[in-house]
C-alpha cells in the first residue's frame, strides 16, 4: 500500500485516505516514517490536518459526555518543560461548574505529562479510565487516557519515537477527543500555525474553540509576551492578540513556571490548590479565563480570571480533586 507523495498539497479526502491506511496498518513502517517526515519538512496544510483528524475520529473508542463538556489541552512539544498548566486549568474550570473531558497522555517530550502528574497526586489512572463516564457525569471531570481510546495509534507510536521529530500526530490529540466535545481551549507550540490549525478546526466543526500560542512557542497562554489566538465559532475564524493584563494579571517569564518530574509538578499543583500565589497560579487563572469564555461562562478575560481565582480561593478546585480521587476506584 503506497502512500501519496507530499510534494504537492493533499486534499482533505486524500489525507483522510492516507491516514486511514496508516492507522489500519497497511503501509510499511518505513513508508509511514518517510511520509510523516516529508510532510513535517514541507509543513502541514489545514486540509491535511482535517483529513488526518477525520481518520483518527473514525477509529477512536468514544464515551458519552454532557453536551456542554469542554476540553483544555496543549499539543505539547514546546520544549519549555513548564508545570502542568492545562491539568490545573481542568480542575479549576470543572470546579466552576463546567464539565471537563480532559484528553491526555504520559510525557513524550516533557518530564511530566498530565497522566504522570495526576497519578503522583493520587489518581488511579486505570480506575479513572474505567469510571470516566461516571465521574464526568457526577463530578464534572474525567481523564481520557489516549492509549485507551486510540488503539490504532499503537503501531504509530514507535515510528514517531524513532523519528524523534515533531509530526502531524503532535497536532492530532486535541482534534480527536473521545468525548467529542464541541468547545475547547487548545494550545499549540507554533504561533505561525494558529490560523492553519484554526482553519482545520473550522472544517471539522465546533461551537467555539480558542486556538492559542505564546509568542515564545508556548502551547498555552503565556504570561511573558503576547499570544496569538484564533477564536473559532462554527466556520468563522477571528484572529486576535491577547496579553496577560487583559485578564488583570502581571507578566512573568516562562522560567517562572518551569516544571520538573511528576513528583515536583504534583507538589506545585497541590500548593496551587492550597492557595499558593505566584506565576503558576497566574498562568492557570489566565488559561482558565479563556476556557470559561469558550464555555460561555464568562464574557471577558477579566471576568473569567475572577471566577477562576474564586474557585481556587474557596478551595473548590482542591475539593473537586479529592472527590475525583475518591470516586475513581
Amino acid at each position: 500500500m503506497a502512500l501519496p507523495p507530499v510534494d504537492h498539497p493533499l486534499s482533505e479526502t486524500e489525507a483522510e485516505s492516507a491516514f486511514g491506511d496508516m492507522l489500519d496498518g497497511k503501509p510499511s513502517e518505513e513508508e509511514i516514517a518517510q511520509f510523516l517526515s516529508d510532510l513535517s519538512d514541507r509543513g502541514e496544510r489545514a486540509e491535511e490536518i482535517t483529513g488526518a483528524a477525520r481518520a483518527m475520529r473514525q477509529r477512536l473508542i468514544p464515551i458519552e459526555a454532557p453536551a456542554n463538556a469542554i476540553d483544555v489541552c496543549g499539543t505539547g512539544g514546546d520544549g519549555h518543560h513548564t508545570l502542568n498548566v492545562s491539568t490545573a486549568v481542568s480542575l479549576v474550570v470543572a470546579a466552576c461548574g463546567v464539565p471537563v473531558a480532559k484528553h491526555g497522555n504520559r510525557a513524550a517530550s516533557s518530564k511530566s505529562g498530565a497522566a504522570d502528574t495526576l497519578e503522583a497526586l493520587g489518581l488511579d489512572m486505570d480506575a479513572a479510565g474505567r469510571t470516566a463516564e461516571h465521574t464526568l457525569r457526577e463530578i464534572g471531570i474525567c481523564f481520557l487516557f489516549a492509549k485507551n481510546h486510540h488503539p490504532a495509534m499503537a503501531r504509530i507510536q514507535p515510528i514517531r519515537q524513532k523519528l524523534g521529530k515533531r509530526t502531524i500526530f503532535n497536532l492530532m490529540g486535541p482534534l480527536s477527543n473521545p468525548a467529542r466535545v464541541r468547545r475547547q481551549l487548545i494550545g499549540i507550540a507554533r504561533p505561525a500555525y494558529v490560523p492553519i490549525y484554526a482553519n482545520a478546526m473550522a472544517r471539522l466543526g465546533t461551537e467555539r474553540t480558542f486556538i492559542v500560542s505564546g509568542d515564545e512557542g508556548l502551547d498555552e497562554l503565556s504570561l511573558d509576551q503576547g499570544n496569538e489566538i484564533a477564536d473559532v465559532q462554527g466556520r468563522e475564524v477571528l484572529m486576535r492578540r491577547v496579553r496577560a493584563e487583559e485578564a488583570g494579571l502581571p507578566h512573568a517569564p516562562v522560567e517562572a513556571i518551569r516544571g520538573g518530574d511528576a513528583e515536583h509538578n504534583a507538589r506545585a499543583l497541590q500548593a496551587l490548590l492550597m492557595g499558593a500565589p505566584g506565576p503558576y497560579r497566574d498562568a492557570v487563572v489566565f488559561n482558565a479565563a479563556g476556557a470559561l469564555m469558550v464555555a460561555g461562562e464568562a464574557e471577558c478575560w477579566e471576568e473569567g480570571a475572577e471566577e477562576a481565582a474564586e474557585a481556587l480561593d474557596k478551595g473548590l478546585a482542591k475539593a473537586l480533586l479529592e472527590c475525583w480521587i475518591a470516586a475513581a476506584k
